[in-house]
């Protein structure tokens, strides 16, 4: 039974001894190793060898990058203003053995170092430049902080600031400035809409009137030249046809009952050479109607029954607004109200 017991020990032993003769390290990881106390040497990832109860782990560190955040930290701003700053700190141990025995807890040596080095920065800037120059303190506490951690085998790659919250007044402060801020913008964009509308209206309305203005000029001037053509072919027709007096004695006066169309119309304006025409006219009319005298005009007689029938006719009764005697006067039918004459020598 002794021996039996003996070799039970001496196997686990065996066992121990293997176990602690082998270690086997993670990749991205790194051991440090202690003989008596006392540094030897650091285990890489793979497998290793070591001395049994000789050779002892002390650490295990991890290689890969860290992130770790810190709570907010209150700092005092170049105006006196008190500001809760949140950090996250991005580094890497490149030296396991320094970051083992040059610091006792490098995390909260990192700490301490990023709040006072946040303190000083921030102490020499006013809160506007504060919450506008994250990157310029993000660069300022990296190199702070990569100078200060090189020593202890650390390598700090990034430095993020994560919030910047002021007190709340200031919030308020700032909320009622910004609302300020867009209410002036809004009203100054509004103004500039309606500004911009009215021009537009008042350039369409300018366009309008000048087209208006020239389309009634061209209007204007294209009836001028046709009543000037239509004139002008009315009196190279007239030469044309070699007219007489007597048919423009006659013409004058198919256009009387014209002129006396209207009521407004109470006024006649007629030529001195208005009687010379009817005289002629009633030669003519005398002619061909047989009248007395020779084929000459009667005062006395009145027209002739042509006339009579063409002044008594439907289509002319209302033109009829006057009747001619030998002078050249005109006396007015109990038809029309009264019309006065006169002469223009």
């Amino acid at each position: 039974m002794a021996i039996i017991i003996v070799l039970v020990i001496l196997v686990v032993l065996v066992v121990i001894a293997l176990v602690q003769t082998i270690q086997v390290i993670q990749q991205a990881s790194a051991a440090i190793v202690e003989r008596f106390g006392r540094y030897t040497r650091t285990l890489n990832a793979g497998l290793n060898i070591v001395v049994p109860f000789i050779d002892r782990i002390r650490n295990r560190i991890d290689l890969r990058e860290q992130v770790v955040p810190f709570p907010p930290q209150p700092v005092i701003t170049q105006d006196n203003l008190v500001v809760n700053i949140d950090t996250v700190i991005y580094y890497q141990v490149t030296d396991a053995r320094a970051a083992t025995y040059e610091v006792s807890n490098y995390i909260q040596a990192i700490e301490q170092l990023t709040v006072t080095t946040l303190r000083n920065i921030i102490g020499g800037m006013d809160l506007e430049r504060t919450l506008t120059s994250r990157e310029e303190i993000n660069a300022a506490l990296r190199g702070v902080l990569d100078e200060a951690t090189g020593k202890w085998g650390i390598r700090v790659n990034r430095v993020e600031l994560k919030a910047i919250e002021p007190p709340t007044s200031i919030q308020d402060s700032m909320e009622k400035q910004m609302r300020a801020d867009r209410d002036k913008r809004a009203a100054i964009l509004q103004a500039e809409g309606v500004r911009q509308s009215e021009i537009l209206q008042a350039e369409g309305a300018k366009q309008s009137e000048i087209l208006r203005a020239e389309g009634d000029a061209k209007a204007a001037a294209l009836r001028a030249e046709g009543e000037a053509q239509a004139i002008r072919t009315v009196f190279e027709a007239i030469h044309a046809g070699d007219a007489d007096q007597k048919l423009l004695a006659y013409q004058y006066v198919q256009m009387l009952p014209k002129i006396a169309e209207g009521d407004a119309n109470k006024l006649w304006i007629v030529p001195s050479e208005l009687g010379d025409a009817l005289k002629g006219l009633g030669g003519t009319l005398n002619k061909y109607t047989g009248g007395p005298n020779g084929g000459g005009f009667d005062p006395a007689a009145g027209p002739s029954p042509l006339a009579k029938a063409r002044l008594s006719s439907p289509s002319d009764a209302p033109h009829a607004a006057a009747s001619a005697t030998p002078d050249g006067h005109h006396t007015p039918t109990s038809e029309q109200p009264p019309i006065r004459t006169v002469h223009i020598q």
